[in-house]
């Protein structure tokens, strides 16, 4: 064998070999990227734990989001910071608590100098993008695409922000948001990195406008009335009294009952009086076009009729009675196609083959009221507006049919991806990562209880400034502001929260143990009430 041959030889086994190690790496390269997850973060508006069968099957039926917690993980103590729509965001965006990131009520800004985890995600690599409702600004930091809904949006022919300008697009707001989630998966994400995708619905946010299938399918439907309908607020303190969120006194007509202003001219006096908001009804019907039109009018006119043959002569009792279901209605029908749409998120993970590597999240901004003492919103600390529904399914990750009950909070959220994408997290992030829940490693939680402040008062539905500490027993809560009272409640002997027990003797221990783990987390959480006064300053304005 000639030396030329031979030289021949080694050059192409170097070659070779040179191609055989690039090989190598670049599979070792996609092999750790694919040990990142893709995030798939849901999250609706206003959904109350109690109206998904998961946790409570008596109001309705949502198979698509139980198969989240049937193949994952289910928090029954999952709970919020602050009980409103843009705090709550805030809250998630930046693991920090109301005070910090500034976005303590729906009024007072955003600091937008925060660091929000998809801008980590981004800066790590993932795609990232943001459909749906964000509540607040019209940039969100991170996204590489996004579409987003102005404010609080509309459900029908809704207006949409996106990197290219404003557009209107015919449809109901629930289908749309999703048709955008899965085309961008389906079509415009790069393939070669894993994903971060925040799928925002706004159902089922006022003023509960369900798809024209779902009005006429879900005004045939009678629900449970809660046992605390009729709650006289006996044993509770002022805040209670006084809030502005009663279904017979405070929930409009016009615009939450469907009942026309036409039809409210005609009967001339209606009692009880609600305030009622300019051109309420029409807000979101005058978006229709004739053919949606012509879907929704026989429902309307049928609950129109109703009323005005019947309204005058029913007591308060039969009207508080009536009002709770058109309520259920129209709230539980926007939920529907929540559910659907979900199933259609589902599906295609599983058929494009993603859903082996996905975290899917799904969650609320916060709870609501579903005619529990009386009322219906949310901001109160008490259970219903305080708890969140949560549910997590990461295939190989998370053991299915899992539920836990842990005081664990949206704070918490931002942290909890970036450890499951091995991305640090920031040091002035305030949350606990879940991942020790998630894995089958809850020996390592060590939280015991979680802190809450509310600031949005005086305001809308009246509920008053408080703050407080919840474990899995008690919660102490201090309302603060015009006036200074205190409440305690047992969670597991009261779970529906009908007994301020604060000032019962065989309680004091426990106030006084709270007390104590209530100053030491606003000490942690660096919060005290100097914003109140910038927030009063604010609204004069």
């Amino acid at each position: 064998m000639s030396r030329a041959s031979n030289t021949s030889r080694v050059a192409l086994f170097n070659l070779g070999f040179i191609a055989l190690l690039f090989l190598t790496l670049c599979s070792c390269s996609e092999k750790n990227d694919s040990t990142r997850p893709n995030i798939l973060f849901i999250m609706s508006d206003d959904h109350a734990y109690q109206a998904i069968s998961a946790y409570d099957n008596r109001l309705i039926q949502t198979p698509n989001i139980d198969r989240i917690a049937k193949e994952g993980i289910l928090f029954t103590n999952a709970c919020v910071t602050n009980s409103i729509c843009a705090p709550s965001r805030a809250v998630i965006l930046t693991g920090k608590h109301s005070h910090l990131n500034g976005k303590i009520d729906n009024i007072m800004p955003f600091d937008t100098t925060q660091i929000t985890f998809p801008q980590l995600f981004q800066q790590a690599g993932y795609a990232t993008a943001m459909f749906g409702k964000l509540h607040f600004g019209n940039n969100p930091k991170g996204v590489d695409e996004f579409m987003i809904l102005p404010g609080q949006g509309n459900y029908i022919n809704p207006d949409f922000i996106t990197k290219k300008g404003d557009t209107t697009i015919t449809g109901y707001v629930t289908d749309l948001i999703t048709d955008f989630a899965i085309d961008w998966l389906d079509k415009k994400r790069p393939k070669d990195k894993p994903f971060m995708l925040m799928y925002l619905h706004k159902a089922p946010h006022r003023p509960w406008w369900p798809r024209p299938d779902k009005f006429k399918e879900f005004t045939k439907k009678t629900f449970p009335e809660p046992a605390s309908l009729f709650d006289d607020y006996k044993n509770r303190g002022t805040a209670a009294k006084t809030a502005e969120m009663n279904i017979l006194l405070h929930m409009m007509y016009s615009h939450d009952s469907k009942i026309r202003p036409e039809t409210l001219v005609s009967m001339g006096n209606v009692q009880p009086v609600v305030p009622e908001f300019k051109n309420s009804f029409y807000e979101t019907y005058d978006r229709a076009n004739a053919e949606q039109r012509a879907l929704y009018d026989p429902v309307l006119d049928s609950i129109n009729t109703f009323f005005k043959a019947n309204w005058p002569g029913m007591t308060d009792v039969e009207k508080m009675k009536w009002k709770y279901q058109r309520y259920m209605q129209d709230y539980l029908g926007t939920i529907s196609s929540i559910d659907d749409n979900v199933g259609r998120m589902l599906d295609y993970l599983d058929e494009s083959g993603l859903a082996e590597n996905t975290m899917v999240i799904y969650t609320s901004d916060q709870g609501f009221y579903l005619g529990e003492h009386g009322w219906f919103d949310k901001r109160f600390i008490y259970d219903e507006s305080f708890k969140t529904p949560l549910l997590i399914r990461w295939p190989n990750k998370i053991t299915p049919g899992t539920t836990n009950d842990e005081m664990v909070q949206n704070l918490d959220f931002a942290q909890t991806f970036l450890e499951a994408a091995q991305i640090s997290a920031p040091a002035d992030m305030q949350g606990e990562s879940l991942m020790p829940l998630l894995t089958g490693n809850a020996t390592e939680w060590k939280r015991d209880a979680v802190y809450y402040h509310y600031y949005e008062y005086p305001a809308e539905h009246a509920v008053k400034r408080h703050y407080g500490v919840v474990t899995k027993n008690y919660k102490l809560i201090h309302f603060y502001y015009d006036v200074d009272e205190w409440e305690l409640y047992d969670r597991k002997n009261d779970p529906q929260e009908m007994k301020n027990v604060y000032n019962d003797p065989s309680y004091a221990e426990t106030v006084k143990m709270l007390k104590t783990k209530l100053a030491g987390l606003r000490t942690k959480y660096k919060d005290s009430n100097e914003l109140d006064q910038k927030y009063i300053d604010q609204i004069q304005k």
